[in-house]
């Protein structure tokens, strides 16, 4: 007999059942998957959160920063995905809508951040397809371990952030390496440069 095969989760069932044990899970290719990161993985995404946090309390930016959001995408085939970004930044506004709602979001919000380790392929091919189809405005690729192909970060490989802009409904690069300060259309006034993003891993 063949065994059944369990039919793929919706977005809203995928978050109705998340574990309320503190861990980050995201939907993927209709099932729910969670997603393990490195302490070092973590101390970099933590670091960024922090940054962005103090741009919200230092100048007149209308963001919720958060690192459990949740932005419903689809794969080129239309099948719904759930992810979760390490930062993700949203328009304050549209998040107190409605407070009583899932920490997920159906519309493109202003900045995600990916911090790239094994699953780099994710970070580098399919989340970048999936935010710029949702209109995601910028989007983060923090490849601190210099682990995405030549073809991204180049030869040899160094440690580098790509910074995807939408224009036009297309993402445009910038890329940022060692004491390269980085350029944030969501953050006109933030200093901080490639290299401080990597120390914070600790490695």
């Amino acid at each position: 007999m063949t065994p059944a095969i369990a039919p793929a989760l919706s977005f809203l069932a995928f978050l109705e059942t998340l574990p309320e044990d503190g861990n980050r899970y995201e939907l993927v290719n209709g099932e729910r998957v969670q997603i393990m990161a490195t302490r070092a993985h973590d101390n970099v995404a933590d670091y960024i959160y922090d940054a962005f946090r103090d741009q919200v309390r230092q100048h007149p930016i209308n963001y919720k920063i958060s690192r459990f959001a949740s932005v419903k995408t689809r794969r080129d085939d239309g099948l719904v995905q759930g992810r979760t970004p390490d930062v993700s930044v949203i328009d304050q506004t549209a998040w107190t809508t409605d407070l009583k709602a899932y920490a997920a979001l159906e519309d493109p919000i202003q900045l995600a951040v990916e911090v790239s380790s094994t699953n780099w392929r994710d970070d580098y091919l399919y989340k970048l397809a999936e935010y710029e189809a949702l209109g995601i405005l910028e989007y983060w690729i923090v490849d601190y371990l210099a682990v995405g192909a030549t073809r991204y970060i180049g030869t040899p490989k160094t440690p580098t952030i790509s910074v995807y802009t939408l224009d036009a409904g297309e993402y445009q690069l910038q890329q940022f390496q060692g004491d390269d300060q980085i350029i944030s259309r969501s953050f006109p006034n933030l200093t901080l440069t490639a290299a401080a993003v990597f120390q914070a891993s600790g490695l």
